[in-house]
């Protein structure tokens, strides 16, 4: 059976999606965003492991995130550099202006599947920008590492994230 934790920690993520670079990326995710994460899903095509990591990855965050709760982070990945904001909206949305299809063998992009599914379980609101960035690796790394940032300053009590 799918599922994933998701607690404030020291960033130590156990992932295992069958999509071995969503498992790298997710460990950037929780590295960055200082979550402990453990996370597995149960074994299927590629596309619908991605499916499966955001929904539960989404469910795993909800506690965390009251409604209302927003937060952005902005991070880089060697030449690529990437922000995302995100808002507990309940109204699930991803906007994004990178464009990453066939990578980690998907036909489709693999950070919008994702996106997509954390969005529907979580009642987000996502944007993702893509600042600078030509490697795919590094776009994806500093994407995900941005979107830790974000989650983390939206799960932070009230008075560390400022008045609302």
């Amino acid at each position: 059976m799918s599922g994933a934790r998701v607690a404030s920690g020291t960033g130590e993520a156990n992932v295992a999606t069958g999509v071995p670079v969503l498992d790298h990326l997710l460990g950037k995710l929780a590295e960055a965003g200082r979550f402990d994460l453990a996370l597995e899903v149960d074994p299927d095509d590629p596309e619908a492991e991605v499916d499966a990591a955001g929904s539960a990855f989404g469910l795993a965050l909800e506690p965390l995130l009251p409604e209302g709760a927003h937060g952005a982070g902005t991070m880089p990945a060697d030449e690529a550099l990437a922000m995302v904001v995100i808002e507990r909206s309940g109204r699930p949305l991803v906007a994004s202006n990178a464009q990453l299809t066939g990578v980690g063998g998907l036909g489709s992009d693999l950070a919008a599947r994702f996106l997509r599914g954390l969005a529907d379980a979580a009642g987000l609101t996502l944007h993702v920008r893509l600042i600078e960035g030509e490697d795919t690796d590094h776009v994806l790394e500093a994407i995900f590492k941005a979107l830790g940032v974000a989650l983390a300053h939206a799960a932070a009590p009230t008075t560390a994230r400022g008045a609302r």
